[in-house]
């Protein structure tokens, strides 16, 4: 099968015409930040020591201000405007990765229908998921193309009712507050006709900077007036179990969104947390972890597909179901952080799902 990849750059311009790729600065400077010298960084990533003090100077003569600076028992240490630099890189990362890395999944997605896949085209729409990545990669590897959309989770269900793709995928909270989340999948979803398969269990909770400096302590600090929060798009279903989570926890929603940024990913709200730019972000545990963030565990959720009894065990589907149910995709799921990937591929009613 045809893969193709693409990738993103910042380029910073001088007025006099000079041009540098930050992206070949960063690995350095990442490695100063971490082992507080430049000698050690070169040695790190394979450069001279001559080599890496140019490429800091050259860079530092374009910008006209230090990167590095001195700090008595700590070696060198980067300067506010180094660490903007870094701060910089993670955004374009996290800004750009999902749409890019949807844009290549498309056009791959196009090529290989046209060239005609073995296994067939497995039609996914899903809420943002890592285990759902995963997946992806495990039906590329036989030979199916996973036509994915990432989606608000109702809005997936929904396309799936609409007959617009072969399987959705959706969360619910474990314990009290799955009833009020799966009333938003109830209208759309028939008992005879639909099943649900259990893609993981998951953790959501507080994404906090490394050694929590603002001691946030739970949910309920995130109406103080020091905390700035980033939260994730209106309609989703992390939204909407938090909106729940902050009323039990004696806390208006309103307080907490007013003023709030959102992001449409997971990894995008720890990316924002890690680059300073919020106190602490709501999410599953894998994107606190792949940022360097501390994690507080708030609620378990279970991930599910949904899709046609009639169709489960043909075509793309049945190569999709296999995957789910193989050890070698549980051991996959479990090794990310906080997930459970014991269930996966278990067969579940729609009652039984939407009731826990």
């Amino acid at each position: 099968m045809i893969q193709v990849t693409s990738h993103t750059e910042l380029h910073l311009l001088h007025p006099g015409g000079e041009s540098l790729n930050l992206g070949d600065v960063v690995p350095l400077l990442k490695q100063i930040r971490q082992l507080g010298s430049i000698a050690a960084a070169a040695q790190h990533i394979g450069m001279s020591y001559r080599h890496a003090w140019g490429r800091v100077r050259t860079l530092e003569q374009l910008l006209g201000s230090e990167l590095i600076a001195k700090s008595r028992g700590r070696g060198s240490v980067l300067s506010e405007l180094g660490e903007k630099l870094l701060w910089a890189d993670r955004m374009r990362e996290e800004r750009t990765q999902l749409s890019m890395a949807s844009l290549s999944k498309e056009v791959a997605q196009e090529l290989n229908k046209l060239l005609g896949g073995a296994g067939g085209v497995a039609r996914i729409h899903a809420s943002h998921g890592y285990a759902v990545d995963a997946l992806v990669d495990a039906l590329a590897a036989q030979q199916t193309v996973a036509d994915l959309r990432y989606r608000e989770s109702a809005e997936a269900v929904a396309a799936l009712a609409r007959g617009e793709c072969d399987i959705a995928g959706f969360h619910l909270p474990t314990g009290e507050f799955r009833a009020s989340c799966a009333n938003a999948f109830r209208p759309l979803l028939d008992d005879s006709r639909h099943v649900l398969i259990h893609l993981t269990q998951r953790k959501q909770g507080l994404f906090l900077p490394k050694g929590n400096p603002k001691e946030i302590k739970g949910l309920a600090d995130l109406a103080r007036e020091d905390i700035r929060f980033v939260n994730r798009q209106p309609g989703s279903g992390t939204r909407m179990l938090l909106d729940l989570l902050l009323l039990k926890n004696g806390v208006d929603p309103a307080l907490v969104h007013s003023q709030a940024s959102t992001e449409l990913t997971h990894s995008a709200i720890a990316a924002f947390v890690a680059s300073g730019m919020a106190d602490s972000g709501f999410g599953v545990e894998p994107a606190a972890r792949q940022f360097g963030l501390d994690f507080v565990p708030i609620v378990d959720e279970d991930y599910y597909f949904v899709c046609e009894r009639a169709k489960l065990n043909a075509g793309a589907l049945r190569i999709l179901l296999d995957i789910l149910l193989s050890d070698a995709f549980h051991e996959v799921v479990s090794q990310l952080a906080g997930y459970d990937g014991r269930r996966c591929g278990e067969i579940v009613s729609v009652r039984a799902g939407l009731s826990g």
